[in-house]
């Protein structure tokens, strides 16, 4: 039978999960960001689930004052190894700071007290958390409902403050839920302020979605307190407004067949076609004298055939792919630094293990777990691991399970996919991993970061309607409107003294490659990959 104090803190944790799952829609709607990946609610959710099944495998331990230290702790490891993105790698130490004040108190009851030095604890956890806490957050609501508990205590008679082992667990639970419910009106009136502290959130029209889902778990505990059929706290519903936006393919063929065409008259576009009959990855660029052509296929001597009458060729060059993908991997495998990268899209995850990284599937948000991550590292063959995030969101978590693991790792601050694949060329497997990551985060700021992404909601200053493309350079809006006029304009200004665009095609993009010529500025040399990535049309980067 199941240790009571554990039926108990199931109990709780499962209303509070239940309340943020009922409305994780409405939190996943808050998110201000530009392309349709809302995940706040379902990454805070994830973790809830994370420490519900810890407590289920729990589920027979008898808890005395040993074994309370030991389920608290289980719970904040739970929380942790289950977090997805930053909200839930912020949740995960806010359960990891209240799990540690209150393995450092044993022998005491839960109370008043005690709660609030773990709330406490909790708001400096996760404050540390963070390398530069912005206020208007998670961190800030949090760290109110703290205040506001602490608050309480001189209000509260002083058997309520400390708890005696006279006291019955429902009027411990009782005298919680009161504290506690006080603090969500608070957390309501911190959220509400949000805008005022975050420009991104006032310009949206939106409180932060973080802080909005601590609150509607921390109402879940209450009810929780207060037993099954308990009502929960009123929290009011923030609904979103229309928002502006703020904020190589692994081929069939064989070979990579690169050369120059030189001659007058010369058109790309009448080429094209017929290289696409012999492979993919078809790149042509250039002008009326003079082509560069780049193509995987298994006859290149074909491909330069077809330019027998165009011009001459010369600077031909033939590398065997999958020799080179051979050489790669049986370097990483007895080298001393691996790669470990985090992406999504068939396309991609192709390109990554094709330069010899291991792949951790992000899915549709991009958002792989703690625990996911530290397995990945496990499974790189090679004495250390560079672990490339490929998203903002991912950072917290690849650095936490770098910090867990066994075996020497630390995270390149690639941001992006892009960002991560073009920085995975620099890696030396021969080298020591801090050598390597010093030379590639050097190489990193080499690169200009951009993409073209259909909007997910009306543009609140009406630029654009949802649907229409906007293209971001570095983050900032920098077109919108067609498809191919804004992929034009988005690599125009990725292009300001770079050499050569990469342009990744995703999933749905409403222009194939092969289509890409009239929308690629004169002057403007690209490469091109197929990637399948989900959200962004293409993603775009220059070096």
């Amino acid at each position: 039978m199941a240790d009571p104090s554990i039926v108990r803190f199931r109990r709780v944790i499962t209303s509070a999960y239940a309340h943020l799952e009922e409305r994780r829609q409405e939190v996943n709607d808050l998110n201000v960001f530009p392309v349709a990946d809302g995940d706040t609610g379902d990454n805070m959710a994830m973790t809830m689930r994370a420490v519900m099944e810890e407590l289920d495998r729990l589920d027979d331990l008898e808890v005395d004052e040993v074994g309370r230290t030991h389920l608290v702790q289980a719970l904040a490891r739970a929380a942790l190894m289950g977090a997805r993105g930053n909200s839930g790698v912020i949740l995960s130490q806010i359960v990891r700071g209240a799990a540690e004040e209150l393995a450092s108190r044993p022998g005491e009851l839960i109370d008043p007290v005690l709660v609030a030095s773990a709330f406490a604890s909790a708001a400096d956890a996760a404050y540390d958390s963070v390398r530069e806490p912005a206020e208007g957050t998670m961190l800030t609501v949090f760290r109110e409902m703290a205040h506001s508990i602490a608050r309480q205590l001189s209000r509260l008679d002083s058997e309520k403050q400390r708890l005696d082992r006279g006291v019955s667990e429902e009027q411990q639970d009782a005298i919680l839920a009161e504290v506690l419910e006080r603090a969500i009106a608070d957390g309501q009136r911190a959220v509400e302020r949000t805008p005022e502290q975050l420009d991104v959130l006032r310009e949206s029209g939106v409180v932060d979605a973080g802080g909005y889902g601590l609150v509607l778990i921390l109402a879940g505990v209450v009810a929780g307190l207060r037993g099954d059929d308990a009502a929960v706290p009123q929290v009011e519903h923030q609904e979103a407004p229309p928002l502006s936006l703020p904020h190589h393919e692994d081929s069939r063929f064989r070979y990579c067949t690169n050369f120059i065409v030189s001659g007058l008259g010369l058109s790309s576009r009448e080429f094209l076609p017929r290289l696409e009959g012999l492979g993919d990855s078809v790149l042509v660029v250039g002008d009326e004298v003079t082509l560069k052509v780049h193509v995987h296929t298994d006859d290149p001597e074909q491909a330069v055939a077809l330019f027998a009458d165009a011009g001459s060729v010369t600077n031909l060059d033939v590398a065997d792919m999958r020799e080179q993908i051979a050489e790669r991997r049986a370097r990483l495998e007895t080298g001393r630094t691996g790669a470990l990268a985090v992406a999504a899209g068939d396309g991609l995850e192709r390109l990554f293990v094709e330069l010899g990284a291991h792949v951790v599937h992000g899915g549709e948000t991009l958002n792989p777990s703690t625990y996911e991550l530290l397995a990945g590292i496990h499974e790189v063959p090679a004495k250390e691991v560079l672990v490339f995030p490929s998203s903002p969101n991912v950072v917290m978590a690849a650095e936490r399970a770098c910090e867990l693991s066994e075996k020497p790792a630390r995270v390149v601050a690639a941001t992006s996919l892009q960002k991560s694949l073009l920085t995975l060329v620099e890696l030396d497997p021969a080298a020591p991993a801090d050598e390597n990551a010093e030379r590639l985060e050097s190489a990193l700021g080499e690169i200009a970061n951009g993409g073209v992404a259909p909007a997910a909601r009306d543009d609140a200053q009406g630029r654009f309607r949802k649907g229409d493309a906007v293209g971001f350079v570095e983050g900032e809006i920098v077109a919108w409107g067609g498809a191919g006029s804004t992929l034009a304009a988005t690599i125009v200004k990725l292009a300001t003294e770079a050499e050569i665009v990469t342009v990744i095609a995703g999933e749905g993009a409403p222009i194939s490659l092969d289509e890409l010529d009239p929308h690629v500025p004169d002057g403007v040399e690209i490469e091109t990959h197929e990637g399948g990535q989900p959200n962004y049309w293409w993603l775009l980067a220059a070096q």
